[in-house]
């Protein structure tokens, strides 16, 4: 193994960490961090994983309701509507991603969020996306979009699950950060609902799914985390490499799991990979996680316990279950052609400790890492342009003496126009639950054995934010 390189206030820097955070992050475990708990620290305080700046302003939601089963804090919400059943579903966003690398940035944020359905025990049932893009008539926009189309049909199609509804937005303000937002809506029993929590000491804890590469790294702490620059191209290695075929035999492997009551807490590798979710499930539970990355399917040669730990290969689960079922798990992964191993087992003390070829690597406290950066209160201006809106002189608009005139103008703009050419490309009728299909208000999917049938739809006014923030 390479020796470890010092940690100098460069290197800190490149980790996405301010002088302050890598002080506090010091007097939290009262030691300077080894270079591969430094990018454990680097991903975990990321505003992708963390939410430091908008958690002050989340907090203030609504959250519970009488139907509520599952709030914030799990891989996604959970809604009961009768009979036994409830809905499991989350949206989240992709930009940067796809921003970088359209069509895999696309596809990747479709399989994530398909991930924190099934993890939560649901059958994915549906699709949906948000997307905002710049001014059409700039050519990196029209290679944006279609590159993200194209990522989420293909990536929602293979996998077998309709996408059934969306909306698209375009306005110059986009054209250097564009907006991919991913929905997913699931279906579940609700006495089979999962939690990520590494709970019960002496718990195995079971890799499952693709083998880990070296795409991907610093996915959340470099790339989801900053701002576009001239360097923004030399980020596209960061950018993770999705396969639906293996996405698909994922969803129905752990569906399968699920079924048995020795499966104790699950949770996908997403953003940050192996570090956040043995982390996040030893915080839920409140104890800690042993782990051996020797155990840890690898896809390439010579990778490092940095490397590993970081890594955002997609099609990525960690389950805990009760020892003694080691095999029964195995026989199901073989059934669908996917990779597992026991990497590790759930420990009393609140830490988690790693180690690679018989040395520790890693021996970090689980609070400090998940829960330890500051809250980031950033500084508020009043925008400049709204004083200007606000008195926009209505008299100085166009006079059309003709209606028809404005209204063809209307249709014409791309924000009204039909979105056909895009949905058209999506498969809305795989599964044979569409009832409404996209174009509508909403999408309506029938619940099947059930006189059941929930009604989706994503939707933002973003003109009405920019006038009235």
């Amino acid at each position: 193994m390479r020796p470890a390189p010092e940690i100098t206030p460069e290197i800190v820097r490149e980790h996405g960490l301010t002088v302050e955070e890598f002080r506090r992050i010091t007097d939290l475990i009262d030691r300077t961090p080894n270079m591969t708990e430094l990018g454990i620290f680097s991903v975990m305080w990321s505003e992708h994983c963390s939410y430091k700046s908008s958690r002050p302003y989340l907090r203030k939601l609504p959250v519970e309701g009488a139907n509520v089963l599952q709030g914030p804090g799990e891989n996604a919400g959970v809604i009961d509507i009768g009979d036994g059943l409830a809905v499991v579903f989350k949206i989240e966003s992709h930009n940067h991603p796809s921003f970088i690398e359209p069509r895999q940035g696309a596809a990747t944020g479709v399989g994530g969020i398909m991930r924190d359905i099934f993890t939560m025990g649901a059958r994915p049932i549906a699709l949906m996306n948000s997307l905002r893009f710049g001014d059409l008539e700039e050519p990196r926009t029209r290679f944006l979009l279609n590159g993200v189309v194209d990522g989420i049909a293909s990536y929602g199609n293979c996998t077998g699950v309709p996408t059934v509804g969306g909306e698209i937005y375009f306005d110059s303000c986009y054209n250097g950060n564009i907006l991919v937002n991913a929905f997913c809506l699931g279906l579940v029993k609700t006495d089979r609902i999962f939690l990520a929590g590494a709970g019960g000491v002496g718990n195995q804890i079971l890799y499952v799914g693709s083998k880990t590469g070296r795409d991907g790294i610093h996915g959340a702490s470099l790339l989801a985390s900053s701002e576009f620059d001239e360097t923004t191209e030399d980020k596209r290695p960061t950018v993770q490499v999705g396969d639906p075929f293996t996405e698909k035999l994922l969803i129905e492997a752990c569906l399968e799991l699920f079924e048995f009551d020795w499966v104790m807490g699950v949770q996908d590798m997403g953003a940050a990979g192996l570090t956040s979710s043995s982390f996040e499930m030893a915080h839920r539970a409140k104890t800690g996680v042993f782990m051996d990355l020797s155990k840890v399917p690898l896809r390439e040669e010579g990778m490092i316990p940095y490397e590993i730990l970081l890594s955002e290969s997609q099609e990525r689960m960690l389950f805990v279950i009760e020892p003694g079922h080691e095999n029964e798990a195995f026989a199901i992964l073989d059934k669908w052609g996917l990779d597992g191993a026991i990497i590790g087992e759930v420990i009393e003390e609140s830490c988690v400790r790693i180690q690679f070829d018989g040395k520790e690597v890693v021996n970090l406290p689980v609070f400090p890492v998940v829960d330890g950066a500051l809250d980031l209160k950033r500084e508020v201006k009043h925008p400049e342009y709204l004083d200007q809106v606000a008195h926009i002189d209505l008299t100085e608009l166009p006079d059309f003496s003709r209606g028809d005139t404005a209204l063809k103008k209307l249709l014409a703009c791309p924000n009204i126009a039909s979105k056909e050419w895009v949905f058209e490309q999506y498969d809305h009728m795989v599964r044979l639950n569409t009832l409404v299909l996209p174009g509508s208000d909403a999408a309506v999917l029938r619940i099947k054995d059930t006189q059941k049938a929930v009604a989706i739809s994503v939707d933002c006014n973003s003109r009405y934010c920019y006038l009235d923030p």
